[in-house]
Protein backbone atom coordinates (compact mmCIF):
# COMPACT_ATOMS: atom_id res chain seq x y z
CA UNK A 1 0.00 0.00 0.00
CA UNK A 2 2.44 2.53 1.40
CA UNK A 3 5.13 1.81 -2.30
CA UNK A 4 1.73 2.45 -4.28
CA UNK A 5 0.95 5.50 -2.76
CA UNK A 6 4.59 7.29 -2.73
CA UNK A 7 5.13 6.71 -6.79
CA UNK A 8 2.39 8.43 -7.29
CA UNK A 9 4.28 12.15 -8.83
CA UNK A 10 3.93 13.88 -5.65
CA UNK A 11 6.40 14.29 -2.59
CA UNK A 12 4.43 15.62 0.85
CA UNK A 13 6.15 16.61 3.71
CA UNK A 14 4.48 17.21 7.30
CA UNK A 15 6.05 19.32 9.79
CA UNK A 16 5.30 18.90 13.51
CA UNK A 17 6.61 20.00 17.08
CA UNK A 18 5.68 17.19 19.31
CA UNK A 19 5.73 19.06 22.49
CA UNK A 20 7.87 16.92 24.89
CA UNK A 21 8.55 13.89 23.38
CA UNK A 22 11.06 12.53 25.90
CA UNK A 23 11.59 9.06 27.45
CA UNK A 24 11.93 8.62 31.01
CA UNK A 25 15.31 7.64 31.75
CA UNK A 26 17.37 10.25 33.11
CA UNK A 27 20.49 11.68 30.72
CA UNK A 28 22.92 12.35 33.49
CA UNK A 29 24.19 15.15 30.78
CA UNK A 30 20.64 16.74 31.07
CA UNK A 31 18.24 18.65 32.84
CA UNK A 32 15.52 16.80 32.16
CA UNK A 33 14.75 15.01 35.96
CA UNK A 34 11.01 16.20 35.26
CA UNK A 35 10.77 13.82 32.83
CA UNK A 36 11.07 10.42 34.64
CA UNK A 37 8.66 8.46 36.77
CA UNK A 38 9.86 10.33 39.81
CA UNK A 39 9.46 13.47 38.40
CA UNK A 40 7.35 16.88 38.72
CA UNK A 41 5.33 15.71 35.41
CA UNK A 42 4.64 11.60 36.85
CA UNK A 43 6.36 10.95 33.12
CA UNK A 44 5.75 6.92 33.46
CA UNK A 45 6.55 4.43 30.49
CA UNK A 46 2.88 4.19 30.14
CA UNK A 47 2.51 8.03 29.67
CA UNK A 48 5.53 7.44 27.45
CA UNK A 49 4.05 5.19 25.24
CA UNK A 50 0.51 6.93 24.92
CA UNK A 51 2.90 9.93 23.52
CA UNK A 52 4.54 8.16 20.80
CA UNK A 53 1.55 6.42 19.96
CA UNK A 54 -0.54 9.64 19.62
CA UNK A 55 2.51 10.97 17.72
CA UNK A 56 2.54 8.15 15.42
CA UNK A 57 -1.23 8.66 14.88
CA UNK A 58 -0.81 12.31 14.13
CA UNK A 59 1.07 11.29 11.93
CA UNK A 60 -0.42 8.47 9.78
CA UNK A 61 -3.81 11.14 9.93
CA UNK A 62 -1.73 13.00 7.46
CA UNK A 63 -2.41 10.22 4.60
CA UNK A 64 -5.43 12.34 3.77
CA UNK A 65 -2.79 14.67 1.73
CA UNK A 66 -0.56 11.08 0.67
CA UNK A 67 1.62 9.53 2.75
CA UNK A 68 3.91 11.65 4.42
CA UNK A 69 7.50 11.11 2.28
CA UNK A 70 9.34 13.52 4.84
CA UNK A 71 8.42 14.38 8.38
CA UNK A 72 9.96 16.97 10.43
CA UNK A 73 10.07 16.73 14.06
CA UNK A 74 10.92 19.63 16.65
CA UNK A 75 11.04 18.68 20.46
CA UNK A 76 12.31 14.96 20.47
CA UNK A 77 15.32 13.60 23.55
CA UNK A 78 17.29 11.49 21.47
CA UNK A 79 17.90 8.02 19.20
CA UNK A 80 15.97 5.61 21.60
CA UNK A 81 12.63 7.81 21.28
CA UNK A 82 12.89 8.01 17.41
CA UNK A 83 13.69 4.30 17.19
CA UNK A 84 10.61 3.73 19.63
CA UNK A 85 8.40 5.94 17.93
CA UNK A 86 9.52 4.20 13.87
CA UNK A 87 9.94 0.49 15.58
CA UNK A 88 7.41 0.56 18.35
CA UNK A 89 4.55 2.47 18.24
CA UNK A 90 1.67 2.66 16.05
CA UNK A 91 3.99 4.32 12.95
CA UNK A 92 5.75 0.81 13.10
CA UNK A 93 4.04 -0.24 10.57
CA UNK A 94 5.35 2.54 7.48
CA UNK A 95 8.71 1.96 7.18
CA UNK A 96 9.99 5.20 8.16
CA UNK A 97 14.55 5.75 8.38
CA UNK A 98 15.52 8.76 10.50
CA UNK A 99 18.21 11.26 10.97
CA UNK A 100 18.57 13.39 14.29
CA UNK A 101 20.83 15.61 15.85
CA UNK A 102 22.68 15.64 19.31
CA UNK A 103 22.56 19.07 20.26
CA UNK A 104 23.95 21.16 23.40
CA UNK A 105 20.32 22.03 24.19
CA UNK A 106 20.36 22.25 27.56
CA UNK A 107 17.41 20.04 28.45
CA UNK A 108 18.57 17.31 25.86
CA UNK A 109 15.71 18.09 23.04
CA UNK A 110 16.68 18.06 19.32
CA UNK A 111 15.17 17.93 15.51
CA UNK A 112 15.00 15.17 12.74
CA UNK A 113 13.81 14.08 9.40
CA UNK A 114 11.41 10.10 9.45
CA UNK A 115 11.91 9.59 5.70
CA UNK A 116 10.66 6.80 3.13
CA UNK A 117 13.40 5.06 1.73
CA UNK A 118 11.19 4.27 -1.25
CA UNK A 119 10.90 7.65 -2.32
CA UNK A 120 13.63 9.94 -0.35
CA UNK A 121 17.57 8.74 -0.55
CA UNK A 122 19.82 10.63 2.03
CA UNK A 123 23.20 11.59 0.21
CA UNK A 124 24.70 13.26 3.15
CA UNK A 125 23.50 14.96 5.93
CA UNK A 126 25.11 17.51 8.87
CA UNK A 127 24.27 19.10 12.14
CA UNK A 128 25.02 22.58 11.63
CA UNK A 129 25.86 24.43 15.06
CA UNK A 130 25.36 27.42 16.23
CA UNK A 131 27.89 29.29 18.44
CA UNK A 132 25.73 30.81 21.49
CA UNK A 133 25.74 35.06 22.09
CA UNK A 134 26.53 36.35 25.44
CA UNK A 135 24.49 35.10 28.03
CA UNK A 136 22.71 32.67 25.92
CA UNK A 137 21.57 29.42 26.55
CA UNK A 138 23.46 26.81 23.87
CA UNK A 139 20.46 25.79 21.54
CA UNK A 140 19.40 23.04 18.86
CA UNK A 141 21.48 22.29 15.93
CA UNK A 142 20.08 22.77 12.42
CA UNK A 143 19.55 19.64 10.86
CA UNK A 144 21.01 19.47 7.40
CA UNK A 145 19.90 16.60 4.96
CA UNK A 146 20.84 16.14 1.61
CA UNK A 147 18.75 13.65 -0.74
CA UNK A 148 17.68 12.09 -3.87
CA UNK A 149 13.50 11.79 -4.75
CA UNK A 150 11.64 9.10 -6.41
CA UNK A 151 12.53 10.98 -9.51
CA UNK A 152 16.40 11.52 -9.03
CA UNK A 153 16.07 15.54 -8.14
CA UNK A 154 17.85 16.49 -5.48
CA UNK A 155 16.34 18.37 -2.36
CA UNK A 156 18.24 20.03 0.67
CA UNK A 157 16.24 20.22 3.52
CA UNK A 158 16.65 21.95 7.23
CA UNK A 159 14.87 21.36 10.35
CA UNK A 160 15.19 24.13 12.47
CA UNK A 161 13.65 24.78 16.30
CA UNK A 162 14.94 28.20 16.88
CA UNK A 163 15.26 29.68 20.38
CA UNK A 164 12.02 30.72 22.63
CA UNK A 165 10.96 34.15 23.76
CA UNK A 166 11.17 33.12 27.15
CA UNK A 167 12.25 36.22 28.41
CA UNK A 168 10.77 38.58 26.03
CA UNK A 169 10.42 38.77 22.50
CA UNK A 170 12.85 41.49 22.38
CA UNK A 171 15.64 40.09 24.36
CA UNK A 172 15.83 36.93 22.86
CA UNK A 173 15.40 37.81 19.24
CA UNK A 174 18.82 37.99 18.41
CA UNK A 175 19.00 34.59 19.41
CA UNK A 176 16.75 33.85 16.63
CA UNK A 177 18.50 35.85 14.42
CA UNK A 178 21.72 34.64 14.96
CA UNK A 179 20.14 30.82 14.05
CA UNK A 180 18.90 32.77 10.90
CA UNK A 181 21.93 33.63 9.67
CA UNK A 182 23.90 30.38 10.29
CA UNK A 183 20.78 29.05 8.25
CA UNK A 184 21.23 31.78 5.13
CA UNK A 185 25.03 31.06 5.38
CA UNK A 186 24.50 27.18 4.79
CA UNK A 187 22.09 28.14 1.54
CA UNK A 188 23.89 30.70 0.14
CA UNK A 189 26.76 28.15 -0.31
CA UNK A 190 24.19 25.74 -2.63
CA UNK A 191 23.57 26.48 -6.28
CA UNK A 192 21.02 29.11 -6.95
CA UNK A 193 18.36 26.82 -8.82
CA UNK A 194 18.63 24.33 -5.55
CA UNK A 195 15.17 22.67 -4.46
CA UNK A 196 15.46 23.58 -0.89
CA UNK A 197 12.95 23.41 2.16
CA UNK A 198 13.38 24.76 5.77
CA UNK A 199 10.93 24.16 8.31
CA UNK A 200 10.48 23.56 12.02
CA UNK A 201 9.14 25.83 15.12
CA UNK A 202 11.06 29.30 14.79
CA UNK A 203 9.10 30.87 17.79
CA UNK A 204 8.52 33.76 15.41
CA UNK A 205 6.11 35.14 12.91
CA UNK A 206 6.52 36.03 9.08
CA UNK A 207 6.21 39.70 10.30
CA UNK A 208 8.81 39.75 12.75
CA UNK A 209 12.97 40.44 11.84
CA UNK A 210 14.33 37.54 11.73
CA UNK A 211 12.00 35.73 9.45
CA UNK A 212 12.18 39.01 7.20
CA UNK A 213 15.91 38.17 6.57
CA UNK A 214 14.49 34.77 5.22
CA UNK A 215 12.17 36.23 2.49
CA UNK A 216 14.55 38.67 1.83
CA UNK A 217 16.86 36.71 0.48
CA UNK A 218 13.87 35.02 -1.86
CA UNK A 219 12.75 32.14 0.37
CA UNK A 220 8.65 31.83 0.02
CA UNK A 221 6.92 31.06 3.26
CA UNK A 222 4.25 28.78 2.05
CA UNK A 223 2.35 27.86 5.34
CA UNK A 224 2.07 31.56 6.58
CA UNK A 225 -1.46 32.36 6.61
CA UNK A 226 -3.16 29.13 6.50
CA UNK A 227 -6.15 28.06 8.56
CA UNK A 228 -7.81 25.03 9.43
CA UNK A 229 -10.94 23.47 8.52
CA UNK A 230 -12.28 23.31 12.12
CA UNK A 231 -10.89 26.28 13.82
CA UNK A 232 -7.44 26.68 14.34
CA UNK A 233 -5.99 29.53 12.75
CA UNK A 234 -2.41 29.52 13.15
CA UNK A 235 0.14 26.31 14.51
CA UNK A 236 -0.01 27.29 18.32
CA UNK A 237 -2.40 29.31 20.56
CA UNK A 238 -1.10 31.03 23.57
CA UNK A 239 -4.17 33.07 25.92
CA UNK A 240 -6.49 32.53 23.13
CA UNK A 241 -4.44 34.23 20.32
CA UNK A 242 -3.43 31.86 17.39
CA UNK A 243 0.05 32.16 16.12
CA UNK A 244 2.30 31.31 12.93
CA UNK A 245 5.73 30.13 14.57
CA UNK A 246 6.00 26.96 12.93
CA UNK A 247 6.92 27.13 8.99
CA UNK A 248 7.71 26.04 6.02
CA UNK A 249 9.99 27.63 3.36
CA UNK A 250 10.96 26.62 0.04
CA UNK A 251 13.49 28.14 -2.76
CA UNK A 252 11.63 29.69 -5.51
CA UNK A 253 12.54 26.46 -8.05
CA UNK A 254 10.62 24.71 -5.44
CA UNK A 255 7.18 26.86 -5.22
CA UNK A 256 6.80 26.55 -8.45
CA UNK A 257 6.16 22.72 -7.74
CA UNK A 258 4.27 23.54 -5.07
CA UNK A 259 0.61 21.34 -5.55
CA UNK A 260 -1.23 21.88 -1.69
CA UNK A 261 0.07 23.25 1.92
CA UNK A 262 -2.52 22.08 4.63
CA UNK A 263 -2.44 23.75 8.79
CA UNK A 264 -3.78 19.65 9.64
CA UNK A 265 -6.77 20.50 12.25
CA UNK A 266 -8.39 17.16 12.29
CA UNK A 267 -11.37 17.25 15.33
CA UNK A 268 -9.20 14.91 17.42
CA UNK A 269 -6.11 17.23 17.78
CA UNK A 270 -8.65 19.86 19.32
CA UNK A 271 -10.31 20.90 22.32
CA UNK A 272 -12.99 23.32 23.53
CA UNK A 273 -11.02 26.71 24.77
CA UNK A 274 -13.18 27.34 28.06
CA UNK A 275 -11.57 30.30 29.09
CA UNK A 276 -10.93 31.90 25.80
CA UNK A 277 -13.32 30.55 23.56
CA UNK A 278 -13.15 28.68 20.55
CA UNK A 279 -10.77 25.74 19.82
CA UNK A 280 -6.89 25.04 21.30
CA UNK A 281 -4.64 22.12 20.24
CA UNK A 282 -5.14 19.04 22.85
CA UNK A 283 -1.89 19.11 24.36
CA UNK A 284 -0.36 16.11 26.53
CA UNK A 285 -0.31 18.61 29.79
CA UNK A 286 -2.44 21.61 30.97
CA UNK A 287 0.30 23.32 33.52
CA UNK A 288 1.02 20.38 35.31
CA UNK A 289 -2.11 18.14 34.71
CA UNK A 290 -1.66 15.07 32.32
CA UNK A 291 -4.59 14.92 30.01
CA UNK A 292 -3.71 11.89 27.03
CA UNK A 293 -3.15 14.87 24.65
CA UNK A 294 -0.58 14.95 21.39
CA UNK A 295 0.96 18.50 21.26
CA UNK A 296 0.37 21.79 22.19
CA UNK A 297 1.69 22.70 17.76
CA UNK A 298 -0.76 21.64 14.77
CA UNK A 299 1.13 20.45 11.74
CA UNK A 300 1.85 21.31 8.50
CA UNK A 301 1.70 19.54 5.78
CA UNK A 302 3.05 20.51 1.93
CA UNK A 303 2.89 18.82 -0.75
CA UNK A 304 5.09 19.08 -4.75
CA UNK A 305 4.81 18.17 -7.81
CA UNK A 306 7.71 15.72 -8.93
CA UNK A 307 8.72 16.29 -12.44
CA UNK A 308 9.22 13.14 -15.20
Amino acid sequence: MFLSLLLTGFLTLVELNCENMFDCKHDSLKDDTEWMPEGKRKWTPARYWGKLNHIGQEILSCQEYGVPDLVALVEVENDSVLFDLTRRSLLRGAGYEYLMTESPDVRGIDVALLYQPFSFRPVCYDFLSISPLKDMRPTRDILYVQGETVNRDTLHVFVVHAPSRYGGEKKTRPYRQLVIDRLLAAVRQLPPAAKVVICGDFNDGVENKPLQHLIACGLHPVTASLQGKHGAKGTYRYQGEWEHIDHIFVSHSLNNLLDEAVLHDAPFLLEEDKKYGGVKPLRTYNGYRYQRGFSDHLPLIVRFRLPQ
